[in-house]
C-alpha cells in the first residue's frame, strides 16, 4: 500500500521515524510528509492557507532510509494530508499513518489531538487512517517499537474497503511488546488528566495546567493503558449523517 506517514511532533522526532520503518519493514510504499517542527495540540487544523503565502516546503534525508521521500512542511500535521490528497506529493496515499506520538490521545483530548486530527482530515478525502500514540513518561525511554509494530498490524483492519473510510485511535503502553497484557477495543473516556485553567487579564496571561490523572471508568482507553493493554477506538470520520429531524424542529421553532 501507499502510506503517508506524518505526525505533529515534527519530521525528525523519533516517533515518527519508528512508524516509518515499521511500515517500509512490512513492504508498504511510504511518503513522509510531516511539520518542521512540534505542533502539537493543532487538532485538524490547516492554518491560513490564503493571503499569507504557502507555508514552506523541503526534501529531507534520512540516514536510516535515505531512498526515502522525506517532506517537511512548516505547517500543522493536518495541512501535510490535506495538500497530499490534493496531489501535492504525487499518488494519492492509500492509508494516513499518524503517529508515534510520545503521550497518550485518550479521551476528550482526541478533539484536540493533531496526531489524530490528521487521520480525520484523511477521511473527509475518502482515505483510511490511523493514529498510534504511546503513554506518557517522564522516568524511562519510549519504546517506540512497540507501538510502531502495534500500529503496522493495524493497517489490514484499517483499509478495508467496507464503506466509510475507517479511523482508528490506537494508545499503546510504554512497555517491552512482549510486556503487553493484549489488545482491547475502548469507549473514550471522559477525561484522562485533571487540567485546570487560570486567566490573569492584567499580566496578559492564561495558564493551563495538568494538575494530576482523572480515576477512569473500567473499559475506557485510559484505563485499559494504564493496566498495560493497547487501546484501540474507531472513531467517526468526516462522513454523511443519517437524517436526525433536526432541520424539521428548527422549523418548528421558527413558526
Amino acid at each position: 500500500m501507499r502510506i503517508l506517514v506524518t505526525n505533529d511532533d515534527g519530521v525528525d522526532s523519533p516517533g515518527i521515524h519508528a512508524l516509518a520503518e515499521a511500515l517500509v519493514t512490512d513492504g508498504h510504499d511510504v511518503l513522509v510528509v510531516a511539520p518542521t517542527d512540534d505542533r502539537s495540540g493543532a487538532g485538524a487544523s490547516i492554518g491560513r492557507l490564503h493571503g499569507s503565502g504557502p507555508p514552506p516546503v523541503e526534501r529531507r534525508v534520512w540516514d536510516e532510509f535515505p531512498e526515502l521521500t522525506v517532506h517537511a512542511i512548516d505547517a500543522p500535521p493536518a495541512t501535510a494530508v490535506f495538500a497530499a490528497c490534493l496531489g501535492a506529493f504525487g499518488d494519492l496515499p492509500d492509508l494516513v499513518a499518524s503517529g508515534v506520538n510520545p503521550g497518550a490521545n485518550t479521551g476528550h483530548l482526541v478533539l484536540h489531538s493533531g496526531t489524530v486530527g490528521a487521520t480525520l482530515t484523511a477521511a473527509g478525502y475518502g482515505i483510511p487512517g490511523f493514529a498510534v500514540s504511546i503513554d506518557w513518561s517522564e522516568t524511562r525511554d519510549y519504546e517506540w517499537t512497540t507501538a510502531a509494530r502495534v500500529a503496522a498490524a493495524a493497517v489490514e483492519w484499517v483499509a478495508k474497503p467496507d464503506g466509510d473510510p475507517r479511523v482508528l485511535n490506537i494508545n499503546v503502553p510504554n512497555r517491552p511488546f512482549d510486556a503487553l497484557l493484549g489488545i482491547r477495543e475502548a469507549e473514550l473516556a471522559p477525561a484522562g488528566e485533571v487540567w485546570v485553567a487560570s486567566a490573569d487579564v492584567s499580566s496578559g496571561d492564561l495558564k493551563i495546567e495538568i494538575k494530576g490523572r482523572a480515576d477512569p471508568a473500567p473499559g475506557t482507553d485510559v484505563a485499559l493503558v494504564h493496566d498495560g493493554y493497547v487501546s484501540v477506538t474507531p472513531l467517526m470520520s468526516i462522513v454523511r449523517s443519517p437524517a436526525t429531524g433536526a432541520a424539521e424542529a428548527i422549523r418548528t421553532a421558527l413558526d
